[in-house]
């Protein structure tokens, strides 16, 4: 389970083996051996035991920020085999092995939209000829990455033109799944200039800890990416990886628009946008904590579908190794 602590002046602190969190005076417990990690997103204080007892269960606590971003997190000191697997990491962005990964990612994002748009299209007949359309074009879209051979450093903008042009088809197309009070001109980012986009930014900062967690327990460097480019105190590997599951916050945030769980009240004005208040981030991040805590088969395995992510990322880092084929 993930401990979310998103009350205005809530204290995490240590009882035995057990994670106590006093608000006013209220207090639950929770055991450590029950948390996957901790996630505070909003002005908390904890103790040193607290922390001891997260790094002991291997439990990491990220902070996020007010657009739902990472802004910092506590971790062990015992990394994976970084170094080896990172030599790997750069030697593969320069070989055909690396196109084909990245290929790989962008076509299961691809699938993945598409999926979602037709599982719509069932429910919501009315709107049959928007989903196809939409549809149709992502088809398009993953049919021009086939073919594609050499480097990443030779089809890096190919690839990106391809995703970008995608990514305003299935935005369109999402957008008409929303109430029309609720629909948006576009993606918006730090601040949201929406209440949809407000939503998803926040929903993707708690994919990014998930994915990036991933990456350290596999071994694999968060700042060595294939797609995106290795820019200083860029996460790129990050960025890459959450392609293949942006698509949950997707499915979490149209789910809470179309079960009439947004409010107006959720959200708080910003000069030049919005944020998500203390209500907002409850209503989201329980959706989003019980869809991820859902079971799926996942190459041969049930599994939860947060611990799906960290799956891929070590067989990411077994196939750099050559452990397994190409």
């Amino acid at each position: 389970m993930q401990l979310i602590i998103n009350t205005y002046g809530a204290y995490l602190r240590r009882r035995g083996e057990l994670f106590q969190v006093k608000v006013d005076d209220a207090i639950s417990e929770v055991s450590a051996r029950k948390v996957r990690s901790i996630i505070i997103t909003t002005a908390a204080t904890m103790s040193t035991d607290a922390i001891q007892l997260a790094v002991e269960n291997n439990v990491d606590i990220i902070f996020l920020d007010k657009y739902g971003n990472p802004f910092g997190r506590v971790w062990h000191a015992k990394m994976g085999s970084t170094a080896q697997i990172r030599r790997k990491q750069l030697e593969a962005a320069e070989q055909q092995l690396g196109l084909n990964i990245a290929l790989g990612w962008i076509r299961r994002k691809f699938d993945n939209q598409e999926d979602l748009l037709e599982r719509a299209r069932k429910r919501r007949t009315r709107l049959s000829s928007e989903l196809t359309n939409g549809i149709n074009q992502l088809k398009t879209a993953r049919q021009q990455l086939d073919g594609l051979k050499g480097s990443l450093g030779d089809k890096r903008n190919t690839i990106l033109g391809i995703e970008g042009s995608a990514g305003r088809v299935y935005w369109k197309t999402v957008n008409c799944l929303l109430p029309e009070k609720y629909r948006f001109s576009g993606r918006s980012r730090n601040p949201a200039r929406d209440e949809f986009n407000c939503l998803l930014n926040y929903a993707y900062g708690v994919l990014y800890s998930t994915v990036e967690r991933g990456c350290i327990l596999a071994g694999l460097d968060p700042f060595v990416g294939f797609v995106h480019t290795d820019n200083y105190n860029k996460k790129s590997l990050v960025f890459d990886l959450i392609e293949n599951y942006r698509v949950w916050a997707d499915e979490t945030v149209i789910g809470l628009f179309a079960a009439r769980k947004v409010k107006q009240s959720m959200f708080d004005e910003l000069e030049n946008g919005l944020t998500l208040n203390q209500d907002g981030k409850t209503v989201l991040m329980t959706r989003f904590s019980e869809f991820l805590a859902q079971g799926l088969r996942h190459k041969g395995r049930n599994v939860k579908r947060q611990d799906s992510v960290q799956l891929d990322c070590h067989a990411l880092a077994q196939k750099l190794l050559k452990k397994e084929g190409s």
